[in-house]
């Protein structure tokens, strides 16, 4: 049984955001990936493009959102789930809560800008109209190194 790959498990939907994300760093961007799940299924894939729109709300999730509501036809994404290699921030986190996310699943905390329980938790904030499910640390040094590689080789001229 340990070959078995569950292939509705947390660990493989990180896998397929951090795919997301290594594409953003390839591309220059801040590495990071995001992927929603509606009923088992990867409706939306989305990696960071801030640098390459020139826009500062194309982060991975807000481009994924928006893939899964042209999917599903709604901008409700109640029954869906996304999974993000880093704690979204605050716009992120107001928007995931706007379109009332089933469940947030993120890998590695933001101090600095996270939403999801470090800084601040609006995916959960009780005066608000919806509270998403969280989890978080899934594949979390993966996550991790990712980014810290990421900025360890720009403060380095890389």
């Amino acid at each position: 049984m340990d070959d078995f790959i569950d292939l509705q498990s947390d660990t493989f939907f990180m896998a397929e955001a951090l795919r997301q994300a290594r594409r953003a760093r390839d591309c220059a961007e801040v590495p990071v990936g995001a992927v929603i799940v509606h009923r088992g299924q990867i409706i939306a894939r989305a990696f960071n493009q801030v640098e390459t729109l020139k826009d500062a709300t194309a982060h991975a999730e807000m481009i994924a959102i928006t893939q899964a509501e042209s999917v599903i036809g709604d901008w409700r994404l109640h029954e869906c789930e996304i999974y993000v290699t880093k704690e979204p921030c605050p716009m992120c986190a107001g928007a995931l809560v706007h379109v009332r996310m089933k469940r947030v699943v993120f890998g590695c905390l933001s101090a600095k800008d996270g939403a999801g329980g470090s800084l601040m938790n609006l995916l959960q904030h009780p005066q608000l109209n919806h509270r998403c499910e969280v989890t978080s640390g899934v594949r979390h040094d993966e996550c991790a190194g990712l980014l810290q590689s990421f900025f360890r080789e720009r403060r380095a001229g890389g």
